[in-house]
């Protein structure tokens, strides 16, 4: 089978930081699906990854955690999906990625492709839907009927970086099924007009202080912060800003440490959402991802939630991830990219 793969963990711009390689089609085996690969999505993770872990060994090292396919064929042990089935999912950090023709993923952390998109725009939502939704419901606990805080406010969720991948799709998550107030920060126009049109109903400027730009808006306090990038800049705004008994998740990995002592004061929580810690250590409750995949789905059917593909760079090949890479290292991408098709 074809696969982008690379030896070295190297700069994008380095002629060997992504190949187009051969390997043997892979053997499905236990809970494992089969899946033929129709397209696939690049999110933050994969740059993280393919700059800081060379491969082991003289195997190239394929990497991709985003994929919409065709299910070819099933392990014993399945029971989910059949040859045939259309599907969509995140895949695991501890297995070989997506960016191959064939993938072996367990059927647990997959879901039904949504029937109204197509396999571009199915593939920009796995694992950011995944990260949004336990973000929103698991870590930060905000009830999806009649959204309140623990001491009857009405939530004030602040999501910064709010047009990115998570960004894009946590609003819409939020907008659809919690009655919060969503603010949303961005620097630019394109950014803010996509953030209002994925569901925030403000959006702040996040080269000021954010705490500042608040009260400009008319709001004192927030209960509840989704720190998306860039958090150690915007750390003690978010404290500032934060009502006490907030709670406070974050997804990225700060520069420099962070200090929870300012926390203390306010009884203020944190939380760090991972999406691949089910899958990872396959908790005795890793399903819950085929089932949140499952009514994202509905939901993308239902009209409710759109998907947030922004730009397709074609086919599925070396010199493409490589763009898409470049894309996600200038902190300028918006929503998702996709590419299509080997």
């Amino acid at each position: 089978m074809k696969a982008i793969g690379y030896l070295q963990a190297q700069p994008i711009d380095h002629p060997e930081s992504l190949l187009d390689i051969t390997q043997p089609d892979p053997q499905p085996q236990g809970r494992d699906l089969l899946v033929e690969i129709k397209a696939v999505a690049v999110n933050p993770v994969d740059v993280k990854v393919r700059r800081s872990m060379s491969a082991e060994g003289d195997a190239h090292k394929v990497i991709g955690w985003d994929a919409a396919g065709v299910v070819k064929a099933v392990g014993d042990q399945v029971s989910l999906f059949k040859p045939g089935d259309e599907v969509y999912y995140a895949g695991s950090i501890a297995r070989p990625g997506t960016n191959s023709e064939l993938h072996l993923v367990d059927e647990r952390i997959v879901g039904r492709k949504p029937s109204n998109l197509g396999f571009a725009e199915a593939a920009a939502l796995p694992l950011t839907a995944i990260t949004a939704w336990e973000m929103l419901f698991d870590r930060l606990q905000i009830s999806q009927k009649g959204a309140s805080s623990e001491n009857g406010e009405p939530v004030r969720l602040l999501v910064v970086g709010a047009a990115g991948g998570v960004g894009s799709i946590m609003l819409q998550l939020a907008r659809k099924l919690t009655d919060a107030v969503i603010i949303g920060t961005a620097s630019r126009q394109e950014t803010r007009d996509w953030a209002l049109a994925m569901g925030a109903h403000h959006v702040i400027d996040h080269r000021l202080p954010l705490h500042e730009e608040l009260q400009r808006i008319g709001i004192d306090g927030v209960t509840h912060v989704a720190s998306l990038t860039h958090t150690e800049k915007h750390y003690d705004s978010i404290v500032q800003a934060l009502e006490p008994q907030g709670r406070l998740a974050m997804i990225d990995d700060p520069s420099t440490p962070i200090d929870i002592m300012p926390l203390k004061r306010k009884s203020l929580s944190l939380h760090w959402e991972m999406m691949f810690t089910r899958s990872l250590y396959e908790t005795a409750d890793m399903i819950e991802q085929h089932r949140l995949l499952n009514r994202v789905a509905e939901l993308v059917e239902e009209g409710a939630v759109r998907t947030t593909l922004k730009q397709n760079l074609g086919k599925i090949n070396a010199e493409n991830l490589k763009r898409a890479h470049s894309l996600i290292e200038s902190d300028a991408a918006i929503g998702k990219i996709v590419l299509e098709g080997f």
